[in-house]
């Protein structure tokens, strides 16, 4: 077959072979014409709970509101589209030679640009060529546009030129537009926002909220009216979208889990990210939060931080690192999730736990709770006062300091250090020597992030489940499952569930900071837990 297409060139005249040569290259040069990805612009970070609820955004790096592409368009917008820009466009092929010449006819009656005869699919290329407009980019648009429709799909095209499409000032894309516009995500769209948001791309710096706002209300309208004469709507929907009011200035995104959305920022910049949290007790973190904010600020304390478990789930479901952050004082902006805190007493179960599991501690072993005063080292009790004689279990229940340096003395540094590391402390990171018996009182710095995970695979091995760090990434766009960023994937099972039971058993023993006698209400959960002053 090749000799044979070989003997038949041959066997054409020159001029014959110079066309065909010349069709070649157009043909190759045709089917590479169209760049490989179509648009190179900044995202906006976006961050939404499980449920796909926007928590909050950051701005792309070129000062725009665009959110990451979409891969839908909802239908109300996709009506509002076509009836407005181009009815014919599941017909074409990308250039609507009725248009292009209807176009033509008007511009050169007037003497001037008064329409330019585009399809969604043209305008979807010069969105992405921003090239200034002249007949003859005009011309490679008609090309590349046709050359698009053999690559993408139709709802393909209308998805990318709906990412990219300007709704006036720095808001780019349909998502920033509806959430900087009605606050609400695009699925929500009401006939009237659809159509307000259908007519702003054709002259966002002629028309938009803040200038000509009647003349917006006009081109809505006429659209909408289009619409019900189409069918598309019915009367009733219509007359109640005429009713509706063009909104009066842009919203401001949500704001909730802003230490989550910056700290996505800076490890995920650019990406849309679907989170494990969970926006409803993220928000109620965040309320009980605040309150005890006010609290403490009496106190000079300024700066709080929660973070939460589902120890079955393995995710964080809220992520609260302080409080005010849009105060940009005192520190609030910083995730104390993240940063490394004097560990004060927090770290007493773990050694609790390390001397049940190699059996050199029972929960009813007696430890001496007197003044003591090792090599210079004399660690006193919060209260000041000595209880003698004390069973480890409740030594750890009421936190005493003595019975756990005792502990830690008998124990062994060394190996409580290396303990530590195990579990996932990676802020403890100087020898052991350098923290000494300290260690067990403060004297060395975790972050919260760290010592929760490390009480949540204690809590895991009571259920028998794997001991991996916890996740904050539940997807991206492209549906892909969570990243290294977020969690290591590394596993331990360094807990055992005997002796992590003893331990959580002697934590339910804790005094609250309540009022009442917990223990003497039906309906009051035991719960384990420790304070690290």
């Amino acid at each position: 077959m090749k000799i044979q297409i070989i003997k038949y060139f041959k066997q054409l005249s020159i001029t014959r072979k110079v066309i065909l040569i010349l069709i070649t290259i157009l043909v190759i040069g045709y089917i590479f014409c169209l760049p490989r990805q179509l648009f190179h612009v900044p995202y906006s970070t976006v961050v939404t709970d499980r449920n796909g609820e926007l928590l909050g955004a950051r701005i792309a790096s070129d000062g725009q509101w665009r959110f990451p592409p979409r891969t839908t368009t909802p239908e109300k917008i996709k009506q509002c589209l076509i009836t407005f820009e181009d009815r014919h466009f599941y017909r074409h092929w990308g250039v609507n030679p009725v248009s292009i010449s209807r176009a033509a006819y008007q511009n050169l009656k007037n003497k001037r640009i008064v329409s330019g005869g585009s399809t969604l699919t043209m305008q979807t290329i010069r969105l992405a060529r921003n090239e200034s407009r002249t007949f003859g980019e005009k011309f490679i648009e008609m090309i590349l546009a046709t050359r698009l429709e053999f690559r993408a799909s139709k709802e393909k095209i209308l998805s990318m030129y709906i990412s990219h499409a300007p709704f006036g000032g720095n808001v780019v894309g349909l998502d920033a537009a509806t959430w900087r516009y009605f606050g609400h995500p695009a699925e929500e769209l009401s006939w009237a926002e659809a159509a307000m948001l259908a007519v702003l791309p054709n002259a966002p710096a002629m028309i938009h909220l803040s200038k000509s706002r009647q003349l917006l209300l006009n081109k809505r309208n006429r659209l909408l009216k289009q619409l019900y004469a189409r069918k598309i709507i019915d009367n009733s929907t219509y007359e109640l979208a005429i009713s509706e009011p063009l909104p009066d200035e842009p919203h401001p995104l949500p704001q909730t889990a802003p230490h989550l959305v910056s700290r996505f920022y800076q490890e995920r910049n650019g990406k849309y990210s679907i989170s494990t949290i969970d926006r409803g007790i993220q928000t109620q973190i965040e309320n009980a939060a605040e309150r005890w904010s006010n609290e403490f600020n009496r106190s000079d304390i300024r700066n709080l931080a929660i973070l939460v478990i589902d120890i079955r789930t393995n995710q964080v479901v809220a992520y609260c690192g302080n409080v005010n952050f849009e105060r940009k004082q005192a520190g609030n902006q910083v995730d104390v999730i993240q940063a490394p805190r004097s560990t004060g007493s927090i770290l007493k179960p773990f050694l609790y736990y390390a001397m049940l599991q190699e059996g050199s501690l029972l929960p009813h072993t007696l430890l001496p709770d007197i003044p003591v005063n090792i090599n210079g080292f004399t660690p006193q009790n919060f209260s000041l006062q000595f209880e003698g004689a004390v069973p480890a279990s409740e030594a750890l229940a009421r936190s005493l300091n003595i019975p756990a340096v005792t502990m830690l003395q008998r124990y062994g540094v060394p190996k409580f250090h290396t303990f530590l590391r195990q579990i996932g402390l990676k802020t403890i990171n100087r020898p052991a020597s350098h923290y000494g018996l300290s260690l067990i009182l403060g004297g060395a710095e975790a972050t919260l992030w760290d010592v929760t995970n490390a009480y949540a695979y204690m809590g895991r091995s009571l259920l028998q489940l794997p001991q991996t760090e916890c996740s904050l990434l539940l997807a991206d766009a492209e549906g892909s499952g969570e990243s290294e960023v977020f969690a290591s994937g590394k596993s331990t099972d360094t807990f055992q569930s005997g002796a992590a039971w003893q331990t959580f058993n002697a934590l339910t023993e804790v005094n609250r900071p309540e009022e009442i006698d917990w223990k003497s209400i039906p309906s009051m959960h035991p719960i384990a837990w420790k304070t690290g002053t």
